[in-house]
């Protein structure tokens, strides 16, 4: 889990805010998050989404890599 002391702000010569870095685990679950927003703006997207979350039957990796031919 990430910490604020993760942050670096950049700033400018004024000391003004200009940008940020943050660690690449954090980065990419920010944008995961926003991704998932966008998909849920859609009615059918958000009924697909949802019922993917709660299928429970499946089909086995190396089945579906077979299935696949990889």
């Amino acid at each position: 889990m990430q910490t604020l002391d993760d942050i670096r702000f950049v700033t400018d010569s004024s000391g003004k805010a200009i940008g940020v870095i943050v660690p690449i685990d954090l980065w990419q679950e920010i944008e995961s998050e926003r991704e998932t927003a966008y998909l849920l703006k859609s009615p059918a997207m958000k009924e697909r989404l949802l019922a993917a979350r709660d299928r429970q039957e499946g089909i086995p990796l190396e089945e579906a890599r077979a299935n696949l031919g990889i």
